[in-house]
């Protein structure tokens, strides 16, 4: 007799994702729940009384950090590396469906980036400006520093979708008389449109998030994660639990956005 009882093995796995996950969000909640500590609340549990107090403060003059300030620069930053990797990769991921000379180097050299410590490729590049006469800046040398973490992603992600993409799809194009551009435009960016927002995201929330590779390279103005960073050694309110509640909210906005715009694109894809 058929039975559709689960195996040992399935709760063994059961358990261990729910305390993966617990472990994952567990802090994350306490930051949550901290930031709605009332007026007279401290840092730690347990909550004494609840108010929005501490977000309210966010929008207030503060003796200690530039909360609107770091995070618009965070966003900016986050924006033009986000354009630069999705350009970049997809270019790069035309430019390797046919082999060349020189391809497995460029591969390589364009990945090398990973495997180094990122404190080190910020203190590099930091050198470098200042060896130059360059005041090192978020929009410059923290620009660059990001593009040595995002790209090696986005060149990675466009590479395994080409590598599944048949080309007969631009074959049966060209037979009905489009052109190189015609069939680009109308049969192959659509097909890894979604591929392509994937990789925008991955750019933007490495580089919204990213602390090492922004620290040497920032310059005078912070980047929201530098500029939390800076507060935990300062700040003894629960607003930078509300900060912290408020950035991750926006970050998985974020997050559903483009998943939504994912959808949207499969369904008019299926339906065209």
């Amino acid at each position: 007799m058929y039975s559709d009882r689960r195996s040992r093995e399935f709760y063994i796995l059961a358990i261990f994702f729910a305390v993966f996950v617990l472990f994952l969000y567990g802090p994350l909640s306490a930051i949550v729940i901290l930031s709605f500590q009332g007026p007279n609340g401290g840092l730690t549990f347990p909550l004494n009384g609840v108010s929005l107090r501490w977000f309210a403060n966010l929008f207030e003059t503060q003796a200690v950090g530039d909360f609107g300030g770091s995070f618009r620069r965070s966003l900016a930053l986050g924006i033009m590396v986000m354009a630069v990797t999705v350009l970049f990769s997809l270019l790069a991921g035309l430019a390797f469906r046919r082999r060349f000379i020189g391809a497995s180097a460029l591969f390589y050299l364009s990945v090398a980036s990973l495997v180094v410590p990122s404190i080190i490729v910020s203190l590099g590049i930091g050198v470098v400006f200042q060896q130059f006469g360059l005041q090192p800046a978020w929009y410059s040398s923290g620009f660059g520093a990001h593009l040595t973490w995002t790209l090696p992603f986005g060149v990675l992600i466009m590479f395994a979708v080409f590598n599944r993409f048949s080309p007969s799809y631009e074959e049966a194009a060209r037979d009905l008389g489009a052109t190189s551009w015609q069939t680009f435009r109308h049969v192959v960016l659509p097909m890894i449109a979604p591929s392509l927002i994937g990789v925008g995201l991955f750019g933007f929330t490495l580089s919204y998030d990213e602390f090492a590779r922004t620290l040497m390279t920032a310059g005078t103005y912070n980047t929201l994660p530098l500029e939390i960073y800076g507060m935990t050694t300062n700040v003894t309110t629960p607003v930078l639990y509300a900060l912290g509640t408020v950035t991750t909210v926006f970050s998985f906005l974020v997050i559903a956005a483009t998943l939504g715009l994912i959808v949207l694109l499969n369904r008019s894809r299926s339906k065209g």
